[in-house]
């Protein structure tokens, strides 16, 4: 993170380097858990009709004989309303986990049901898919993997013309995916990358945001860094997320959240950092965050921090790249303009969402590192109260507030004017009476830098 000069420091100064040491080795493990932290979890769609809903009535548990009963009524009933019928019958019954169980232990069940999934008819093909779809949401990776005969019909339907038919097999895909490493096995071979890099050219809101979602899914697998991301940027899908990045009127907010989780995930993963900063990922982000901080303005709106939340952590991983500094990614962010945003979306949190302030903290942090134009800014838009005003927040939250203000004064002499004494001074004396040792120890850290910078102080 930031550093100083080691011709004009002492050797004899209590304990600063040890002290600095520890703080970066904290910030590297902060980094690391903010890298790691994912959003695993699995989505159900489920739209019953009306008269399904109006039965005031759970459904039941179904045994093996219910089971086949409805699985020879889907597949040989003489009428097509019978079929669909049985087939609504046994999607409500597999919303038990019991159900789920007989239903996979029970032979020739799935070859049925997939049977009933490739049918030349839109409504049976519906119903087994929303059954697969019910099984899919299981915890248990054997329900997942009984599913597998199912997933090359699922990617296949992906090109089809019903935007609702592809959402229900994209949420499905998704949660088979999380779930089994042995069904993302089987999809990748199978097409799944250049199946969903179709799928983010649709014009569907829904079918882009369930689109999100799977692919995010994808991306959280433990293999993913060797052998499913290399696969995504190598394809269109990193330009098309970052379009739906792009502030403007088309921009839907749980869209970009979905695709911002993904772009996440990514970076985090450092397979490829400087193609995204090659492809105006900064650029994209930071317009974004400026986007962000306006609505913030103008509305009262909580849902903001959805998107506010991975925008802070992308822009903060990708600032510690080294390809930042050589492709230019600090001129893709204008300094006063993003400071400014920052501070607004810090205030939103700190009085809405106090959790997220370490987010903005750690980006603010990550800019002013090594920019001493990002300090400039934070010095001539008179930042420096409001940023102290956080202290009292937590500990967490006070140790970020000194470090970036370390960052300011790590920049030498005309910087640490400007801080001292100021509301900085009486700051600092409540802070050295603080019980957390790492808060004492940055502010100790920052008085040290003060009184290299600034004898007189």
């Amino acid at each position: 993170m930031w550093s100083r000069r080691q011709g004009r420091l002492r050797p004899t100064v209590c304990g600063v380097e040890e002290l600095r040491r520890r703080r970066r080795e904290q910030e590297a493990a902060l980094r690391k858990a903010r890298r790691e932290q994912q959003l695993v979890s699995k989505r159900l769609l489920r739209e019953d009709a009306p008269e399904e809903a109006g039965e005031g009535c759970v459904a039941a548990i179904l045994g093996e004989a219910e089971v086949q009963q409805f699985l020879r009524q889907a597949q040989r009933g003489t009428e097509e309303k019978e079929r669909e019928g049985a087939l609504v019958s046994l999607r409500r019954g597999l919303q038990h986990p019991e159900t789920q169980q007989t239903f996979i232990q029970l032979e020739g069940s799935m070859r049925t049901l997939v049977g009933l999934l490739t049918s030349n008819q839109a409504l049976l093909q519906l119903e087994a898919a929303r059954c697969l779809h019910e099984l899919s949401h299981s915890e248990q990776s054997t329900i997942a993997e009984a599913c597998l005969p199912a997933t090359s019909y699922l990617l296949t339907y992906l090109s089809g013309h019903s935007s609702d038919f592809i959402e229900l097999c994209l949420y499905t895909l998704g949660n088979l995916i999380v779930e089994s490493e042995a069904v993302r096995r089987q999809l990748l071979p199978q097409g799944i990358v250049p199946a969903l890099a179709a799928c983010i050219q649709s014009p569907h809101v829904a079918v882009l945001e369930a689109l999100g979602y799977a692919l995010s899914q994808l991306l959280q697998a433990k293999e993913a860094p060797e052998k499913i991301i290399p696969s995504i940027l190598a394809s269109t899908l990193p330009q098309h997320m970052l379009q739906m990045l792009q502030p403007g009127p088309k921009l839907n907010p749980g869209v970009a959240v979905e695709f911002a989780w993904c772009l996440h995930y990514i970076i985090c993963s450092q397979v490829s950092n400087p193609l995204l900063i090659g492809h105006g990922a900064l650029s994209t982000l930071g317009l974004l965050l400026l986007d962000l901080a306006g609505a913030v303005q103008r509305t009262e709106d909580a849902g903001l921090e959805l998107l506010a939340c991975p925008v802070l952590r992308c822009l903060s991983n990708l600032l510690t790249e080294a390809a930042v500094e050589t492709v230019g990614g600090q001129m893709q962010l204008r300094d006063e303009r993003v400071v400014a945003a920052l501070f607004i979306l810090l205030q939103f949190f700190f009085q809405k969402q106090p959790s997220l302030l370490p987010e903005g903290l750690w980006l603010l942090n990550n800019l002013t590192a090594n920019s001493p134009s990002f300090c400039t800014s934070l010095l001539s838009l008179d930042l420096i109260k409001p940023l102290l005003q956080l202290l009292p927040v937590s500990n967490v939250v006070s140790v970020m507030v000194l470090t970036v203000l370390c960052n300011v004064a790590e920049k030498g002499p005309a910087y640490c004017q400007r801080l001292w004494p100021g509301p900085l001074l009486p700051a600092l004396l409540h802070t050295l009476a603080f019980s957390d040792t790492e808060v004492v120890g940055q502010s100790l850290e920052l008085l040290h830098l003060l009184f290299l910078y600034q004898p007189e102080v």
